[in-house]
């Protein structure tokens, strides 16, 4: 067109061509700035959406993490913890939004975002990246990292979620260039914002779909027969010989609405079925395990599938006398409540009686304490009420012992001891019970003090006073001062007389 001879009326008219075809291409070019700027619009509406309904599955999700805290509350946790880090990597990218469009008068005029040259220099300098670029990077693989580490490398999504936010090297026809510079070096600015905008729908789905799968994947658990369990409620633990067994069989997950083709037990098919549980009333047997074998039959898309009943219960003979234990030891210590158990096989707690000097039910079944008085025997008595309203009784004796003597000690050290005059002039005498089943606390009331060559001094209390600091000072390095007589009271039960604890020596350095 503009090779040879050309007239001057003909160069005008391929000028004019020309500048045609310019302007048509900075029309098109305005109008692709729209379309992305409208695009992003579209992108915003639907992420605000998306936010909405997510926040409603998380919110499903955590009241039935309070209501079934065993089956969904780790579900729950899983998802707050995607939840906070889809809101903290999308916050992140919203504040890149807003830094890139901090100089634009007008956001809505998308024709005139298409400068480069914000985006380029806040992600690149030279051939390299910026602080902010490799952040940037960082943020993308930091979100993509722990939300799959949250998932496992077994779950499908991990691998969809590691290909949605790949920053891995990009194929082009010169070899592979770095994603950062593949998408975003160049680009007009408005292009950026929707890349952007699209990262967080992004952000959105992930989350969307992570607790769709963590809620599907409980209710296939729940709803599969091949997850159903059978559990044996006896009504009773155990049942007396030549009694009728009497109980239910049902499924781990208990529904009412929930009814089988067909149950068999032992051979024999039950036909009374009440609340989803197959009603057993049969002879218990003899004395001993009894096995409960047999199966549930449902129907699940047109084909029966059974589920296994395998268990057992067992039968005891009639009891005649009650079992009592201390659950300390086979004595009772005067001074303290001491703990027992106390019941008769087969007879509830509420049926059961048991009468002594000192002797209080405490919370528990079966629970009691003991605080003996004087004297060094004490005899419990037990009864209790069969289900056929005879009577058991039985009763048993327990010796009642002192608390044993406490160890003296100093600094909360015992027997020989090496120190410094001035430490002991400032030490606490002591009284334990090393050894002793009970946590019991001792204070120390008194003691006396014998330094060699001095007088003994009686003090009063657990620490030093004015006269045996003046006979501490008196002391000799290598000699040995001793503390016996010491006095201490129980804590909680002054009205207890403790034995006085064993002496301890100090040698003076």
């Amino acid at each position: 067109m503009a090779s040879g001879k050309l007239s001057p009326r003909q160069k005008m008219i391929n000028l004019m061509y020309l500048v045609f075809i310019a302007m048509l291409a900075m029309n098109m070019s305005k109008e692709v700035l729209s379309a992305f700027g409208f695009m992003n619009e579209k992108l915003v509406e639907n992420n605000s959406t998306a936010t909405l309904k997510n926040n409603e599955t998380l919110a499903n999700l955590e009241t039935k993490a309070q209501e079934q805290p065993d089956k969904y509350g780790n579900l729950s946790k899983i998802a707050n913890s995607v939840n906070q880090l889809s809101k903290d990597f999308s916050s992140y990218l919203e504040t890149k939004k807003t830094l890139f469009l901090e100089g634009q008068e007008d956001p809505k005029n998308y024709e005139a975002m298409d400068q480069a040259n914000i985006v380029d220099e806040h992600f690149f300098k030279n051939d390299k990246f910026t602080e902010e670029g490799q952040e940037f990077l960082d943020r993308i693989n930091g979100y993509k990292n722990s939300v799959t580490e949250l998932l496992g490398e077994n779950n499908p999504l991990s691998a969809v979620i590691n290909q949605r936010f790949d920053t891995s090297d990009q194929k082009t026809e010169d070899g592979t260039e770095p994603w950062l510079k593949n998408r975003y070096e160049g680009f007009p600015l408005i292009s950026t914002i929707t890349n952007l905008t699209s990262m967080q729908m992004d952000v959105k789905t992930t989350e969307s779909e992570i607790y769709s799968s963590l809620l599907g994947g409980q209710l296939e658990s729940d709803v599969s027969m091949s997850n159903y369990k059978t559990i044996l409620i006896p009504e009773k633990s155990a049942f007396f010989q030549g009694e009728n067994f009497k109980g239910k069989i049902v499924l781990g997950r208990y529904d009412a609405s929930l009814q089988p083709s067909e149950v068999v037990v032992n051979g024999n098919k039950i036909t009374k079925i009440e609340n989803g549980g197959a009603v057993l009333d049969f002879p218990a047997g003899g004395v001993g395990e009894r096995e409960v074998k047999g199966k549930f039959v449902f129907i699940e898309n047109g084909e029966p599938v059974e589920i296994e009943i395998n268990s057992s219960y067992a039968v005891i003979p009639k009891p005649n006398s009650a079992v009592i234990s201390a659950d300390k030891m086979n004595v009772v210590y005067r001074g303290v409540p001491n703990p027992m158990t106390i019941s008769i096989p087969g007879i509830p707690d509420n049926l059961v009686t048991a009468t002594a000097a000192g002797l209080n039910r405490s919370t528990g079944s079966g629970k009691y304490t003991m605080t003996p008085a004087a004297g060094r025997e004490v005899t419990i008595k037990v009864s209790g009420k069969l289900p056929n309203g005879q009577t058991v009784s039985s009763s048993q004796n327990f010796r009642i012992k002192d608390i044993p003597s406490p160890q003296g000690t100093i600094r909360k050290e015992s027997g020989h001891v090496t120190m410094p005059k001035s430490s002991l002039e400032n030490s606490t005498v002591g009284a334990e019970l090393p050894d002793f089943d009970f946590d019991l606390t001792l204070s120390t009331t008194g003691f006396t003090l014998k330094v060699p060559g001095q007088g003994a001094v009686v003090v009063r209390g657990s620490r030093m006073d004015a006269a045996a600091k003046k006979a501490i000072a008196k002391a000799k390095r290598g000699d040995v001062v001793t503390i016996f007589d010491i006095k201490s009271s129980l804590v909680g039960n002054s009205g207890y007389k403790i034995k006085n604890a064993s002496p301890v020596s100090i040698e003076i350095q």
